[in-house]
């Protein structure tokens, strides 16, 4: 008797740890890795989601472009969410405490007009 305990809880803990196994596996399939993501994440002074279009407010030393940061748009449960990643450093030295604005329609971030993203980036300060 005492074996056929031993033999059934080895069977469960097997099937329980087999599982396991395969929930990380299928959940990995369904998340981005952070490494293949394009660049950094870029704090934002300040983000705007109106008419269709995604406005933000973002440092600049003089030389930001809309083409030095890349927007990420992702889903999920609560509606899309939206991730400035900045892929060209910029290495000016022209003072602009207020940043730069950079404008994204919703078709050229692939959202459906109407659409209620929200942003994931940190929010900063502009500096005084």
């Amino acid at each position: 008797m005492q074996r056929i305990v031993m033999l059934a809880a080895a069977v469960a803990l097997t099937t329980a740890l087999t599982g396991c196994s395969a929930v990380q596996q299928m959940a990995g399939r369904f998340q981005t890795p952070r490494e293949a993501l394009p660049g950094q994440i870029e704090p934002v002074h300040a983000a705007a989601i109106a008419r269709d279009e995604a406005v933000f407010w973002v440092t600049s030393n003089g030389c930001t472009a809309k083409e030095d940061i890349t927007p990420v748009v992702r889903s999920s449960n609560d509606g899309p969410i939206i991730t400035l990643r900045r892929i060209k450093e910029d290495r000016c030295r022209e003072s602009r405490p207020e940043g730069t604005e950079l404008r994204w329609s919703f078709e050229e971030l692939g959202l459906a007009p109407g659409s209620r993203p929200s942003v994931e980036n940190p929010y900063q300060l502009p500096p005084t």
